[in-house]
């Protein structure tokens, strides 16, 4: 072995410009226009994660997967025995009135009345839907459900 014969294992490998025309073509293997195309780009995770979300926020916004309809706030019958005396009328506007319930984004919640707990006092119940377990518990206390 000469010194003038001895070789690399592995030769030196030219490597291949990119974005300067040549072999690649149009666009270089970068792609299309924008951030994404220009050297040195770095796509940052918040415009990565907006960018990923696009698709589905078309045609809905910011918020347009959220229900129209007014949220329902539970009040048991253990609740009304502790809080009110016999004979009260029971309504939206007195449960907040009470503590009972609160508002929810500036507007009064629709209540519904639940049956857990007993009832010894006669309650008149307005505005409020009530459950089957907590209907059959007012009436047999003597007390009424208007719509």
């Amino acid at each position: 072995m000469q010194f003038h014969t001895l070789q690399r294992a592995h030769p030196n490998r030219k490597s291949v410009q990119v974005g300067r025309g040549g072999k690649r073509g149009k666009t270089s293997g970068r792609g299309g226009k924008g951030q994404t195309a220009r050297a040195g780009h770095k796509m940052y995770p918040q415009i990565r994660d907006m960018i990923k979300r696009i698709p589905k926020l078309r045609g809905r916004g910011k918020h347009g997967l959220k229900s129209f309809q007014r949220e329902v706030a539970p009040v048991n019958l253990d609740v009304l025995e502790r809080v009110f005396e016999s004979n009260t009328v029971i309504s939206p506007a007195v449960l907040l009135e009470k503590g009972v319930i609160a508002m929810h984004s500036g507007v009064l919640p629709r209540v519904k009345i639940l049956g857990r707990g007993t009832l010894s006092k006669k309650l008149m119940i307005s505005g409020c839907s009530v459950s089957g377990t907590a209907k059959a518990a007012i009436e047999k206390a003597g007390g009424t459900i208007s719509l």
